[in-house]
């Protein structure tokens, strides 16, 4: 198949490893971004084949996990105090909130439906002229277009039953936040190549200018992950910083222009607050006000109190690359896949369940 055997062919991927090994002097932290690049890191056992002096720390980038424990409450409760119809991506049902998951509160009889893309919320919408609906949009900048279009297609055809719960973050304002805080110690990043397939390489030129880090766009695949730790390498050793584009075959520089055109005519940029994390000053999209209508924390007037994180769960240190999952006392034992503590144990880009599912975890604490 194109574009994916090649790049999970065994034998380049060692060619690559034997680059590496000839490349590397001394220590260097290098986090990816993405819980994507996390999964096939474990998952195909590269931690464990990189030389122990690359530290690959893993980062903020998986959407559910950031998602902000009000917000699920929020939907929570919309879904059982409202009455509506609540559409989300099925990686957000078992994540915790204050007092139960989505998929907890499915099961005492909430209208809580997993669903593939937000126009099919739309079109529940327009089925059933009676309901309310409202779509979960989780999402990093790859599915913001998405929820910008379920929100113009639904006014087009005049929906007044529709809105969405917008929970967007933003790829390069958590970097500079990472870099900001004392505690994290990252000398290089991997780039999320599927919100650069959006939004291009343009906005990560700043950041390498202002923090002197290698910034390399990569995609998913090993042979991918591998090319971009050799590129970021070959900058550290050489003393380069620079925006290096691994992923050339899918992202431009300037991305998907139709693709950003329909994001900001929806949505605006405004800070957020990160599950475990911070407030991180506009990192965050919200709905712009000509579109108000179809924003349901403004349509249904939700006042809840903010709720306070669990105190066991680690999520925030692991998501900045401050600690790994199995150095959390909890990892296994009292948070697993079936009872999570945090979501990172639960999503499909979790750093936790990345471990949890795959992990030699002797070989990688050894690494």
């Amino acid at each position: 198949m194109k574009y994916i055997t090649e790049y999970r062919d065994p034998q380049l991927a060692q060619a690559y490893l034997k680059e590496i090994r000839k490349t590397v002097t001394r220590p260097w932290s290098i986090m990816e971004v993405c819980g994507g690049q996390t999964h096939s890191l474990v998952k195909n056992g590269i931690l464990e084949l990189l030389p122990k002096e690359i530290n690959m720390i893993h980062g903020p980038g998986c959407p559910v996990c950031v998602t902000p424990l009000n917000l699920i409450d929020k939907a929570i409760y919309l879904a059982k105090e409202k009455g509506v119809i609540l559409g989300s991506f099925g990686d957000m049902l078992r994540v915790p909130g204050s007092k139960q998951s989505l998929l907890e509160a499915k099961a005492e009889g909430a209208d809580i439906r997993i669903l593939y893309s937000p126009l099919d919320a739309v079109k529940i919408a327009a089925e059933n002229p009676d309901k309310e609906v409202v779509f979960f949009a989780v999402g990093f900048e790859t599915t913001a277009p998405a929820n910008a279009l379920s929100v113009l297609h639904a006014e087009k055809l005049g929906l007044k039953n529709y809105s969405i719960l917008a929970s967007h973050v933003l790829v390069p304002p958590a970097i500079e936040a990472i870099m900001l805080d004392e505690e994290s110690k990252v000398d290089g990043f991997l780039a999320a190549g599927h919100v650069c397939t959006i939004m291009g390489t343009l906005e990560y030129y700043p950041l390498v200018e202002k923090f002197q880090v290698p910034i390399v766009v990569t995609g998913f695949e090993p042979v991918d992950l591998l090319q971009g730790i050799l590129m970021v390498l070959k900058q550290l050793e050489s003393g380069r910083a620079e925006v290096e584009n691994q992923y050339s075959r899918i992202v431009a520089e300037e991305g998907n222009m139709a693709a950003q055109e329909m994001i900001f005519k929806v949505f605006e940029v405004t800070d957020r607050l990160w599950r475990g994390m911070e407030v991180i000053p506009m990192s965050g999209y919200q709905i712009k006000e000509e579109y108000a209508a179809y924003d349901a924390t403004r349509k249904f007037d939700i006042d809840l109190e903010e709720a306070k994180e669990n105190e066991e769960c680690i999520a925030g240190e692991i998501m900045k690359g401050i600690k790994k999952p199995f150095e959390c006392p909890n990892f296994g034992k009292a948070c697993t896949p079936e009872n999570p503590l945090g979501a990172p144990m639960v999503s499909s880009e979790g750093a936790c369940a990345a471990y949890y599912h795959f992990a030699n975890l002797q070989e990688v604490e050894e690494s």
